[in-house]
């Protein structure tokens, strides 16, 4: 690697920095290989280490580095597409579902679910965790929130946690007519339990779906999905079909 110096320029230091990085990985790095440390990388191009953290950030954002514990800054492979509500008509758990239960507790839900759900104060619902794996790596997790209106019949299922309670809830659900349901999409930061199940450092860049089902006139479920906004570009609609590369030429080797 060469010096490189960076001139005046109107915009901030950090963007310009973050496009003369973005020419360097395109050039000089393959996918998977690791960047040199920040004090390196920082007398490279002339700037302070704090600027260079910014546009390491920002590229992080945007997908084309990653921070993984104990390996350092890498170069990140192409975004995977991830569907997200292809199917209209379907409550979670139903056949095809990507999504992999992992455990259902009773809990009181945030105060914004709580009001989706019109739940009583300190009222508790049930609460299924479910996580999401695509090429053999955790691509997002999943809470979704459940009252009991919603699944009445489960006194007499031996199922007080876990994998297996998390499903027996899922099919009670599934026995209510599903009459549609909507979805946002935000960004957000990583908490730490986020940050563990989806294997990133806490406060990484993430996408939050929030989605209402609606049968007999309620919202009966609510999901709150966190996916990892460095790795997954996400796909609405039954085709899922639309792809945009920014840099269709980016090495993969």
């Amino acid at each position: 690697m060469g010096t490189t110096q960076l001139e005046s320029v109107p915009e901030p230091k950090y963007w310009h920095l973050k496009t003369v990085l973005t020419e360097a990985l395109d050039s000089e790095f393959s996918v998977g290989e690791i960047l040199p440390n920040e004090r390196d990388l920082a007398a490279r191009f002339g700037v302070a280490r704090a600027t260079l953290r910014q546009a390491l950030e920002q590229l992080e954002l945007e997908g084309r580095l990653q921070r993984r514990r104990g390996v350092g800054t890498t170069v990140a492979p192409p975004r995977v597409g991830v569907a997200v509500g292809s199917e209209q008509h379907t409550w979670p758990g139903a056949p095809g579902d990507a999504w992999q239960p992992v455990d259902c507790t009773a809990a009181v839900p945030p105060a914004a679910v709580a009001g989706f759900l019109d739940a009583a104060q300190d009222e508790q619902v049930h609460t299924v965790r479910r996580s999401r794996v695509t090429h053999g790596q955790p691509v997002a997790a999943e809470l979704l929130y459940i009252p009991e209106s919603s699944a009445p019949d489960l006194s007499a299922i031996d199922a007080p946690s876990g994998a297996a309670r998390a499903r027996a809830v899922l099919r009670e659900l599934q026995r209510l007519g599903l009459e549609g349901r909507e979805q946002a999409v935000e960004l957000g930061s990583a908490s730490a339990e986020d940050a563990k199940e989806l294997d990133r450092l806490p406060g990484a860049p993430v996408l939050v779906v929030t989605t209402r089902f609606f049968a007999e006139g309620r919202t009966a479920a609510v999901s709150v999905a966190t996916y990892r906004a460095d790795t997954c570009r996400l796909t609405f609609g039954d085709s899922g079909g639309v792809e945009i590369h920014h840099d269709p030429e980016r090495r993969a080797s």
